[in-house]
């Protein structure tokens, strides 16, 4: 490895060191981590509702208002894709028993099911059966999503400064905390995380090489769509619908108050895709 290469994997990481007011404060206040909390017995109001638990503003919650992550708009719309009714409700990753949202907790029972058994409930109750076909084709494209547009949502999102200040801190950030340092301690472990998420997949994050992935794996799930309604033919929009459509909307949406968001620009150019998000949004959300 290079002198040059090594000073600049140096200056990378200098971006992220915590500041030396930081570590003294919390040398004298270590953070600690709690086991998640348990479900309040009061909660829920509407008992007699399905509630949908996710990363969604307070506003977002009720008024059924899109998430504002991917994860969590994904089985959003899923659900909707089933013909289930349910609430959302404004949470975050230490109140869910399994440490992540979104999570569900079923009308009248206090077992909440996790994000990874959503698909299976909701096959059970569902009102309106998707025609899902789980093919090793699909597992591929599935990848496209998991690997080369998240990477570019985790860049775009917690490493561009401008876009960590005005979304992902406005967002994640503040309705988590109003005191200053457990601010700058959660922005520090956002942005470290998906510092180190991307790095092991490169030993030197570049946003040109990350952003052309995103682009080349819409262009691939673009001809797949090609000229069909649904993804994979379908009749109905499935889970791989939902998929797609959690990237493209909030890569496209706004409101999200993108600085900076070059990938938009490339996706609005897949015109295919773009009209299958104004279906999901039209059909599902705007009714």
């Amino acid at each position: 490895m290079t002198q040059e290469s090594n000073s600049s994997r140096r200056d990378w990481r200098d971006m992220f060191a915590v500041p030396i007011v930081i570590k003294q404060v919390f040398a004298k206040f270590p953070l600690t981590s709690y086991t998640p909390n348990a479900l309040p017995t009061r909660s829920p109001t509407h008992r007699d509702e399905h509630t949908l638990y996710t990363w969604t503003t307070t506003e977002g919650s009720a008024t059924h208002n899109i998430s504002f992550n991917p994860t969590c708009l994904k089985w959003q719309t899923y659900l909707l894709f089933q013909g289930i009714a349910f609430r959302t409700r404004s949470s975050n990753n230490h109140a869910s028993p399994s440490g992540s949202l979104p999570f569900l907790l079923p009308a009248d029972s206090q077992n909440p099911v996790a994000s990874s058994k959503l698909e299976a409930w909701s096959h059970t109750n569902s009102t309106s059966k998707s025609s899902d076909i789980q093919t090793p084709r699909q597992d591929v494209y599935a990848s496209l999503l998991d690997h080369a547009v998240r990477r570019a949502w985790l860049y775009l999102l917690y490493l561009d400064p401008d876009n960590f200040d005005n979304v992902a801190r406005r967002l994640y950030v503040t309705p988590s905390s109003s005191n200053t340092f457990v601010a700058l301690a959660i922005s520090h472990q956002l942005r470290n995380a998906a510092n180190q998420e991307l790095l092991k997949i490169t030993p030197v994050v570049k946003a040109e090489d990350i952003l052309k992935e995103a682009v080349d794996a819409f262009s691939a799930l673009s001809t797949l769509l090609g000229g069909d309604t649904w993804f994979f033919g379908q009749e109905k929009p499935g889970l791989f619908d939902a998929s797609v459509f959690a990237y493209t909307h909030l890569l496209l949406h706004e409101e999200m108050g993108w600085r900076n968001n070059p990938l938009a620009e490339q996706l609005a150019t897949f015109q295919n895709l773009v009209m299958h998000r104004e279906r999901i949004l039209s059909g599902y959300y705007e009714r």
